[in-house]
């Protein structure tokens, strides 16, 4: 059963069967979404699964280390950027976030075993309001 959300495009579906609601614990996949969520503030998720590819190539295949160490001169590229969504709080956004994760897996070892310690390491099952009703 596929959610409507979905509709017919096929990036959407994709998404959908092979992505929604799974369990990640590979910290560069983590890194992604935090990344690609981040560019997704105000925006459809539409619009970055579009970009998805656009997005691996501009920020080093979502290496958080490589981006951490992006400089000015890397953002200026990014803000000039076709395939990306060029805002400048986002680019900034997205090298902070990136030193952020490092810190987190330094303190953590991982970032993954930062994440899902708060819902003690399992999936949550969340019924929303329409579905009970």
């Amino acid at each position: 059963m596929r959610c409507p959300w979905a509709g017919d495009q096929p990036h959407m579906i994709r998404y959908h069967d092979r992505e929604w609601g799974k369990p990640v614990h590979d910290d560069r996949r983590l890194f992604e979404m935090l990344l690609l969520e981040g560019a997704q503030a105000g925006l459809s998720w539409d619009t970055i699964l579009k970009r998805r590819e656009n997005y691996k190539k501009a920020f080093a295949e979502f290496d958080p280390a490589r981006v951490a160490k992006f400089t000015a001169n890397n953002k200026h590229q990014l803000l000039h950027d076709p395939g990306i969504i060029r805002n400048r709080l986002k680019v900034d956004a997205a090298v902070i976030n990136a030193q952020a994760f490092l810190a987190v897996q330094k303190e953590f070892g991982t970032f993954d075993r930062y994440v899902w310690q708060f819902v003690g390491g399992k999936p949550q099952l969340l019924i929303s309001s329409l579905n009970s009703a």
